[in-house]
């Protein structure tokens, strides 16, 4: 298997194993991480996903260029269409699922690696952790969503140096540029992201799906659009069970039981 799928409780671990290719992505990977982010989707007892690498050495180093180099990357014989095994298929799934996903990149987040990690709504990182858009080096450029995806989310110049120049940033720049959430010492990167995780769980499932759908989809429009969105989620949320279980048990002082209805 090239990517481990467990569920502990209400949150969905995925986990890229393949260290001996520091968890480079080929068409299995891209397969079996897409597999597991649509079973997260569609099962309704797992409300926070999060995204981690095997080793204490990669995140991901991006595309496996070997099997790209040997044309390993076509869709499987049998794959389904409505779940492509393409190179572009595992970075585009994530910010289309209004459930939090949450990135504990505990190395190389790299090409690739960094373009999963950008699909996820919370970047943690270890202190060890590198980031980098490489693929001008190798004579391409980065197909899974990052050069659209880094200047919406750090400021333009530092996306323009990442993109052009293929350096390498550390996790304490990633920080300060707003690239990551938190930096933590590697021995702490799940229990943190876990603690995170759980912080969401905490709170009503339909209205934390439902303000990820808000963000996601207001990107692309206007601000009076986007309010819209916005009018639309929140009807949607107080016509819930949930929303009179949170009002009642703010009024009687208990901790709500949310039942994601």
């Amino acid at each position: 298997m090239a990517v481990d799928y467990v569920k502990e409780g209400r949150i969905a671990i995925m986990t890229i194993n393949r260290p001996e290719a520091r968890n480079a992505l080929n068409a299995d990977a891209h397969r079996e991480l897409a597999e597991a982010m649509f079973d997260f989707r569609d099962n309704s007892d797992l409300w926070v996903a999060i995204i981690t690498g095997a080793g204490d050495i990669s995140f991901s180093a991006g595309q496996d260029l070997k099997a790209m180099g040997g044309g390993q990357q076509r869709r499987p014989e049998g794959e389904r269409p409505e779940r492509p095994a393409t190179p572009a298929s595992a970075y585009n799934i994530a910010d289309k699922i209004y459930k939090p996903f949450i990135a504990a990149i505990n190395g190389y987040a790299l090409g690739g690696g960094l373009e999963l990690a950008l699909t996820c709504d919370i970047r943690i990182a270890a202190e060890h952790a590198s980031f980098g858009q490489p693929e001008v080096l190798r004579g391409f450029i980065p197909g899974g969503g990052g050069t659209q995806r880094l200047p919406r989310f750090i400021p333009r110049a530092k996306a323009a140096e990442l993109l052009l120049m293929g350096q390498r940033i550390s996790a304490e720049e990633a920080l300060a540029i707003g690239l990551v959430n938190k930096v933590v010492p590697l021995d702490q990167l799940m229990s943190t992201a876990k603690e995170w995780a759980e912080i969401i769980c905490q709170a009503a499932p339909l209205g934390v799906w439902a303000a990820k759908e808000a963000m996601i989809r207001g990107y692309e429009v206007t601000l009076e659009e986007g309010l819209k969105i916005e009018r639309e989620m929140s009807a949607r949320c107080t016509a819930s069970e949930d929303f009179r279980e949170g009002v009642m048990a703010f009024a009687q002082k208990r901790t709500p039981e949310w039942k994601a209805k």
